[in-house]
């Protein structure tokens, strides 16, 4: 009986150990992949980032994120979309991201340096035509047509994915260039069918990365980290006219390094419908 004892203690002593060894190396695992992301991070927020090469034969889907430096619960949907811009996880997709900065956050503590009520509007007409009940933020929307919590990546990846299958127009831009304190390109779009009524192209310039240290409000005492933040979207005409190259001028806002800025480009269907095509500026072009 004794024995039996000894025996049953010394197997249930080594079955401890095992499970101590993996719970190290659990936890291991799991400070490195933070260290990493952390280290992705602050590499991202102090340079450029580079723009992610495209799968072959990928499909251009347009994810828009509704976020808010003073909502405590925007960090993460933060964190996926430059995961879906820079890993670009899906095969079948080329993610183009637009970070939009709404501002009814901005009376509660903390003012957004990236909010634009314009946005606001932009989210509105969202939850009109989505038959939303109000406003939320974190709020993503794959090509105008799906819309979920922003922090959700299996949706994500789901909607992203769902979105990459189905036909879409083709659009072309040519390089950005910059001429005085004014970025310059021409776009133009391909469709199997024509002509192309009720489509309409919009541009956005976007600041390609950006860290700021919040003080006060939900988020204060953080360091956030932006990709892709919209600095200014506004309707430039009629998918029509771009059949053939169409010209558009973007303005540098003051202080803005033009290495850092990018020019997204995309069709949609009037009313602010379904998101036709989209297209993201190659790297700078300079005269």
């Amino acid at each position: 009986m004794t024995l039996l004892k000894s025996t049953h203690l010394r197997a249930a002593l080594a079955i401890c150990s095992v499970a101590i060894v993996a719970l190290a190396l659990t936890t291991s695992m799991s400070t490195r992949n933070s260290r990493v992301l952390a280290a992705k991070q602050a590499n991202h927020s102090s340079q450029p980032a580079k723009l992610p090469v495209q799968h072959p034969n990928a499909t251009p889907v347009l994810v828009e994120l509704f976020t808010s430096e003073g909502c405590s619960d925007c960090p993460p949907a933060d964190t996926l979309l430059a995961h879906l811009q820079q890993d670009q996880p899906v095969a079948s997709a080329y993610v183009v991201a637009l970070e939009e900065h709404v501002d009814y956050w901005d009376h509660l503590g903390w003012r957004d340096r990236f909010s634009s009520h314009e946005l606001t509007l932009r989210q509105n007409e969202y939850a009109s035509r989505l038959r939303l009940d109000d406003n939320y933020t974190p709020q993503m929307i794959v090509d105008g047509t799906d819309q979920f919590v922003g922090s959700d990546s299996a949706k994500a990846l789901r909607a992203v994915a769902a979105a990459a299958g189905k036909p879409k127009l083709r659009l072309t831009l040519s390089p950005l260039v910059v001429h005085g304190s004014q970025l310059s390109a021409a776009v133009s779009v391909e469709s199997v069918q024509a002509p192309l009524p009720g489509i309409d192209l919009y541009t956005a310039l976007v600041q390609r990365t950006a860290t700021t240290n919040v003080a006060n409000g939900e988020n204060g005492g953080r360091t956030l980290h932006h990709v892709s933040t919209v600095l200014s979207l506004a309707k430039i005409g009629d998918a029509r006219k771009a059949t053939t190259p169409f010209q558009f001028s973007l303005r540098i806002p003051a202080g803005v390094d033009p290495a850092n800025l990018a020019a997204v480009v995309f069709a949609q269907k009037s009313g602010q419908g379904e998101v036709q095509g989209a297209v993201i500026s190659a790297p700078l072009a300079r005269p």
